[in-house]
């Protein structure tokens, strides 16, 4: 039996192709990091963050002048998700199967079922700490971006958030659901081949690459509820400067959740809440504050809403590895399979029982936001 998953794999390869698979656009989209992947489990990678400089005059001297102190910050990732998805067989259903379609046909679709499944839930955990950390919002919640009136306003205001905040401007990529994907597929300005300069959005459905972004669709982008929090007001008599990401509020009521979107009175910009409203306070995400604020200003929380999300490769990582096995370890047969759709690798072993077999694949893996600034939510 050592050969079984060895004779399967390129019937599991086959069969990829045919089992139903969902969107995943944000594991090719992020950073993926040799170093990061050999985390342990539970141990903690840190990512070096410089802080911003500042410049002063020269003037010449016969000594030399004393370096500035710096603080170096860090981000950290942690491979916290050991996951598996498997399957078993007796003796009898293996020989069952047999006289039919064949014990292995139907491994090789069990054995995609399981990528499947993986894949997916690392997809959600991607897009759950993106649109969670990201610095700030564009668009309005409840409403399909990309319509008639606003077409292309979406990503050129997208941009000049990433752009504001200083991302890189190559390997930017849009991730949004199937929805804001068909608006945007039925604009004029994609489908014709004169203003477009190609046909792919017309003939082939593809989505160009739009303001720098290369944009992908998700079937983990989805709502986002929001808290409940209403008529909060700043809490601080010397005001808000700008940059600053720790917001007293008070008067109000209700929560104020991470990953909310709010706005405050006399600013058009939306932050992003990374740490929710807790003992009068809340966080906002990096670079904070575009705009100064007084005492007394009204915030308010968007809407429950879609959170499509723009982002630069550098700013999220996701560390993913096999998991290890130890030197008892009971397996009769271990192999590496890749799912080209996703690009990861995971672990297929068979564990031998009485009378029937264990079929299971495996992943671990952990995602980190390293860069906020980097990244923007597109409400829909």
């Amino acid at each position: 039996m050592a050969n079984t998953l060895t004779n399967l794999i390129p019937s599991v390869y086959a069969a990829l192709d045919v089992v139903s698979r969902e969107l995943t656009a944000f594991i090719p989209g992020v950073n993926r990091d040799f170093k990061a992947d050999q985390v342990a489990q539970n141990q903690t990678l840190y990512v070096p963050v410089a802080p911003a400089n500042t410049t002063a005059s020269i003037t010449p001297a016969m000594t030399v002048t004393a370096a500035s102190d710096q603080t170096i910050g860090t981000k950290s990732v942690t491979i916290s998700n050991f996951k598996v998805s498997s399957f078993g067989y007796t003796g009898e259903e293996v020989y069952s199967l047999d006289q039919g379609p064949g014990a292995g046909s139907v491994q090789q679709d069990q054995i995609e079922q399981c990528i499947r499944a993986l894949a997916n839930e690392m997809e959600l955990a991607i897009w759950t700490a993106a649109y969670k950390a990201a610095s700030r919002a564009y668009g309005t919640a409840g409403t399909t971006p990309f319509d008639s009136t606003n077409k292309l306003a979406f990503t050129a205001n997208l941009k000049k958030i990433l752009d504001d905040n200083g991302a890189p401007m190559g390997n930017r990529s849009l991730v949004i659901d199937t929805t804001a994907g068909a608006a945007l597929r039925s604009l004029t300005q994609l489908t014709n081949v004169n203003e477009a300069g190609s046909s792919m959005t017309l003939r082939d459905g593809e989505l160009l690459n739009v303001h720098g972004f290369s944009i992908k669709e998700s079937a983990q982008v989805t709502t986002a509820t929001a808290g409940t929090g209403a008529s909060y007001q700043t809490n601080n008599a010397s005001g808000y400067a700008i940059g600053d990401t720790t917001i007293a509020l008070d008067t109000g009521s209700g929560t104020i959740l991470a990953g909310d979107v709010i706005t405050f009175t006399g600013d058009t910009n939306k932050y992003v809440v990374t740490t929710a409203l807790s003992g009068g306070s809340l966080t906002i995400a990096a670079p904070g504050l575009r705009k100064a604020l007084a005492d007394n200003v009204a915030c308010t929380v968007a809407a429950t809403s879609t959170r499509n999300v723009a982002f630069s490769r550098n700013a999220i990582l996701l560390a993913a590895r096999l998991p290890k096995a130890g030197a008892q370890d009971l397996a009769i047969d271990r192999q590496v399979i890749t799912d080209p759709r996703t690009g990861l690798s995971f672990e297929l072993a068979m564990y031998p029982g009485y009378r029937m077999n264990k079929v299971e694949v495996a992943i671990a893996y952990g995602v980190s936001v390293i860069k906020p600034e980097h990244s923007a939510i597109l409400l829909g």
